[in-house]
């Protein structure tokens, strides 16, 4: 017979196999729930980032050691597009999963640079400024699928803080803008000093900290790197004392500096998922909107505005702890229309069924796989900025047409295996594939309804000065710290 002591014991034992027995089950319950919950998603959009402005691009000159980590941790894209070649369009292209003739968005809408402007040989066409309220975008698509979503910075898509073409009215949960955080527009630093990059990123790691319990999706487009540089002063000179007798002339300190105190908040990021324990089921992306000034983007020929390499070709690094082949790198040609789509497979949703998608799932690359099966690029730009003119692209396998509207529609062709840089046209000696290309070109055009130049420009002057700084007749200066804002150095924001 037991005694009273032994009942005791034997019960508390009981209890405390059935704590263990419920302990385990609820850690295999949030183990579970771990391993199926969809990843979460921080992606970071640079400002003008040429293609060679970072670390693991080849840059010697700005040290960028937090960016070079996601790639030593994650897949480099050496052959990424912007899918337009300035801000705007892309933005659109990024939010929508669609080229530039669906949304209508082809340009920064600018009142300084209408259409008709004396400089332009063309009647360009004219450009939304808003992305439409019936575009599903990505942020709607993955908040409808439980995501928390956040934007952190510059939007560009509609004017306004609040309204239904505002980032708040396009799916994002929390918004802020520099100016919620007290910043003047275009401005780098606040009355107290405070750096911009560094305010943005204190909210994102709120967000992120906030939002640690269920997927989010953090998207931070900064409002660096952009001209005109306000760069901190001690990453100033530090990158002024680095110069030396024969540095390459593309070497700018002031850009140098801001391109390093970003790279600082890239680290944060990564430091406070890491903190979270939320690296290993975050997929973080770090990209550009357009190629960079013609100093940032040689030996490419091009620059922002333009449809050539130098104009379009960013940056485009991938982490996510599920990659096949982690820091490794891959030539497959993609673009900012797929980051929709890849976002959507990713987390297991799918694509808005009233809504064409033109972009593709990156997650075969992610695999491991070398393709995509996909046959083609395309870019539309209709209009003007900066030194750009209309002009057209389509890219197919390693070739490259480029139409331009003015000059009776010339075009150009090239190899982009054997000449990257697009110094040797090859339309007069491969005009069969130039032809069959351009009947391509054409053909999407239609079938996407592009917008096109509507003729010659009647208030043509070709004695007028292209407009710098966003104002026809400016004094030029190729200073970084002086140009515009938009087309690199000419053009508004």
């Amino acid at each position: 017979m037991k005694t009273g002591f032994q009942s005791d014991r034997s019960a508390r034992v009981c209890l405390l196999l059935v704590a263990f027995a419920i302990a385990v089950f609820m850690n295999l319950g949030t183990a579970a729930a771990a391993s199926t919950r969809p990843p979460n998603v921080v992606l970071i959009l640079m400002d003008d980032m040429g293609w060679r402005d970072v670390g693991f691009v080849g840059n010697k000159f700005v040290e960028t050691p937090n960016i070079d980590r996601l790639a030593k941790t994650g897949l480099v894209f050496k052959q990424s597009y912007s899918s337009a070649p300035n801000c705007a369009p892309t933005r659109a292209c990024l939010m929508s999963g669609q080229y530039t003739p669906r949304h209508g968005i082809y340009t920064v809408v600018d009142p300084r640079q209408p259409p008709g402007s004396p400089w332009h040989k063309l009647q360009a066409a004219d450009s939304k400024a808003d992305l439409a309220t019936e575009t599903v975008t990505v942020a709607e698509s993955l908040q409808a699928g439980g995501y928390a979503t956040g934007f952190f910075g510059m939007w560009n898509l509609g004017r306004g803080r609040t309204g239904p073409v505002t980032p708040g009215g396009q799916g994002f949960q929390q918004v802020v803008f520099p100016e919620n955080l007290g910043f003047a527009k275009d401005a780098y630093f606040d009355k107290n000093g405070n750096y911009l990059s560094d305010r943005l990123t204190d909210e994102v790691v709120k967000f992120i900290e906030q939002n640690r319990e269920r997927p989010f999706f953090a998207y931070f487009p900064d409002h660096a790197v952009h001209a005109p540089f306000e760069p901190k002063p001690d990453l100033l000179k530090k990158y002024q004392q680095k110069l030396v007798q024969g540095s390459d002339r593309r070497d700018d300190p002031a850009y140098a500096a801001t391109i390093e105190a970003v790279d600082h908040n890239v680290g944060r990021l990564l430091n406070t998922l890491e903190r979270l324990k939320l690296s290993e089921n975050t997929v973080v992306i770090f990209t550009s909107d357009n190629g960079g000034t013609p100093q940032y983007t040689a030996p490419l020929k091009g620059s922002k505005g333009q449809l050539y390499e130098g104009g379009i070709r960013v940056p485009l690094v991938v982490t996510w702890p599920g990659l096949a082949k982690p820091g490794t790198s891959s030539d497959v040609p993609v673009a900012s229309i797929d980051i929709y789509p890849t976002l959507l497979d990713l987390a297991g949703l799918k694509p808005p069924a009233v809504q064409v998608m033109d972009g593709v799932s990156l997650m075969p690359v992610l695999k491991g796989q070398s393709t995509l099966g996909r046959e083609r690029l395309y870019w539309h730009f209709p209009c003007y900025v900066g030194r750009a003119s209309p002009s057209s692209a389509v890219r197919e396998g390693d070739f490259k047409l480029v139409e331009s509207f003015e000059d009776g529609g010339r075009r150009e062709l090239y190899n982009l295996l054997t000449d990257p840089n697009e110094e040797h046209d090859l339309s007069t000696t491969q005009p069969e594939k130039a032809a069959a290309m351009y009947r391509t070109l054409q053909a999407w055009q239609k079938e996407t309804h592009a917008a096109l130049p509507t003729g010659a420009n009647p208030n043509y002057d070709p004695k007028a000065d292209r407009p710098r700084g966003g104002q026809p007749n400016a004094p030029q200066n190729d200073n970084p710290q002086k140009k515009g804002r938009e087309g690199g150095p000419a053009g508004p924001k």
